[in-house]
């Protein structure tokens, strides 16, 4: 704790302060919306070791798990209090054929993975497996069905299995499997991607498509009936979505992805760790992009569904580089740094502020793939940095969205300019506020005045994460390098809070 603090004074001496103090004004009259769980939501892909070896050990593992899964894992992803997890991808869902998961696991068919290393598995963590997960977790399952290698019959057939509590084939399979009572599976994604790897198709023929598949799946036994998910645009592909919106029927569709990576360059995405400095403003332009992203994909909704029944779904987010020297390419790991803090605070900083059409989301994705919570190593488990962004933002989930107004100061590099300051704002409903803040600035410490408005809040205390090097992170030899900390001497006076956020920071006050 003490060379914390001693980090801390380091960057007010070392840093340039700015001359002008960022106001920040809280309208608490304007609350209107409520910043639905579901945007803290994961993804868990049959992807490098995300789910062997990953969550997965199996029940002969010396590594203490249940059922198979590991239970530091557990325990962990019960920490952030996960609202809902994504499986089995992500491009793997679109040649996952779901009844070579269940069963007896000798009796299971080996599968290639085909999209990612060209591994062999052996489907002993299947659909059981998955959902005794989620209730062990207390997450919703989104289940992504197979439409780009699969049939109308096979996902009608997998939505029996996993909710119908009557006698029918699927049902009764289920109860041959060991599992009696349905899972009520709400969250349903009909097909992944189907721009690319989920079949490249057009928008015109995969709105057809769609409504064939959304027309069998039975909303039997689920409370409200199923929530479809259509796959949705790629980043600024504004035509996918127009067509979508104005080809399937409002009462057919309750959701339409959205995926966006915070990537520049496809062809080579730079490195993990040994970044420069325009590595990571271009990182940073590109997360700042998801707010253009979400406000025109909403603009062309709108037009077709100016009551807003349809939700916006960002179900593929984060960081992507080139994977660390000396694993497997199609294995994605990449470690975890300050630079992936400042993409999760100012990314569900902008989901929160765009809460009134977002309503759910997936960080990509949860174990040792991508921008990942968690990372391993034989027995060992890290919790990286945007594990712990989310933990500090997790009161945000099902809390009352205060509207924040700010100018923000810039953060330049050479001709381009950035926000450097992001922030969103909640109330729950015990009447406590959370404000969370995030300095994206590479090298100054920039001061913000929280103007309380006609909050009644009299106290606050303070948490901050940050570290001495925007490429620091947490690795097996030091898991605990980088890790949220209490900010000392933040006050109320006279309604305001005055903060400084030193660069690369991420700083939530609570506020009673």
């Amino acid at each position: 704790m003490i060379r914390y603090f001693l980090l801390l004074g380091f960057f007010f001496l070392s840093h340039t302060i700015t001359a002008q103090t960022t106001q920040i004004l809280l309208d608490e009259d304007q609350v209107t919306t409520t910043i639905n769980k579901h945007i803290y939501g994961h993804f868990a892909e049959h992807l490098g070791r995300n789910i062997y070896n990953g969550f997965f050990v199996g029940d002969t593992s010396s590594i203490p798990n249940t059922a198979g899964v590991r239970n530091d894992i557990i325990n962990a992803l019960k920490e952030l209090n996960i609202p809902n997890l994504r499986w089995p991808g992500g491009c793997f869902a679109d040649t996952y054929h779901w009844k070579d998961g269940i069963g007896p696991k000798g009796k299971r068919p080996k599968i290639v993975n085909t999209w990612w290393g060209g591994v062999t598995e052996d489907n002993s963590f299947g659909t059981h497996d998955f959902l005794n997960l989620c209730e062990t977790l207390g997450a919703a399952p989104y289940l992504s069905g197979n439409v780009g290698s699969g049939t109308v019959q096979e996902l009608a057939d997998w939505v029996q299995y996993t909710n119908f509590k009557g006698t029918s084939p699927m049902s009764d399979l289920r109860r041959e499997n060991g599992r009696d009572e349905p899972w009520s599976v709400k969250f349903w994604g009909i097909g992944n991607e189907a721009w690319g790897c989920g079949g490249n198709m057009r928008p015109e023929y995969y709105a057809d498509i769609y409504r064939t598949f959304a027309t069998f799946m039975s909303d039997a036994d689920v409370e409200g009936g199923l929530y479809k998910i259509a796959s949705g645009a790629s980043n600024d592909d504004y035509n996918w979505t127009e067509v979508l919106m104005k080809n399937i029927p409002l009462n057919m569709l309750q959701g339409v992805a959205l995926h966006h990576y915070s990537v520049i360059d496809w062809k080579d995405k730079g490195p993990d760790v040994n970044f420069t400095e325009e590595h990571y403003f271009n990182t940073m332009s590109e997360a700042w992009l998801m707010d253009e992203l979400i406000t025109k994909h909403v603009a062309i909704m709108d037009k077709y569904d100016p009551e807003q029944k349809v939700d916006l779904i960002v179900d593929e987010w984060g960081g992507w580089y080139n994977v660390q020297e000396g694993t497997n390419p199609g294995f994605l790991y990449q470690q975890n740094t300050m630079r992936d803090a400042m993409i999760a605070g100012v990314t569900l900083n902008i989901f929160n502020n765009h809460a009134e059409r977002v309503q759910m989301a997936n960080l990509a994705q949860t174990v040792n793939v991508l921008q990942a919570v968690i990372l391993t190593e034989e027995e060992k488990m890290i919790l990286t940095p945007t594990y712990h962004v989310m933990h500090m933002y997790k009161d945000h989930m099902g809390a009352e969205l205060i509207p924040a107004s700010l100018s923000s100061p810039t953060y330049a590099f050479k001709d381009r300019t950035l926000p450097a300051i992001s922030v969103s704002a909640s109330k729950n409903e015990k009447g406590e506020g959370l404000a969370s803040l995030v300095n994206i600035a590479y090298d100054e410490t920039h001061v913000v005045t929280l103007d309380l408005g006609n909050s009644d809040f009299k106290s606050v205390t303070a948490t901050i994460l940050t570290s001495q090097n925007i490429q620091d992170h947490n690795d097996f030899k030091v898991p605990n390098r980088i890790k949220p900390v209490p900010l000392q001497d933040v006050k109320i006076k006279k309604g305001k809070i005055e903060v400084g956020l030193p660069p690369y920071s991420v700083v939530v006050l609570k506020l009673k």
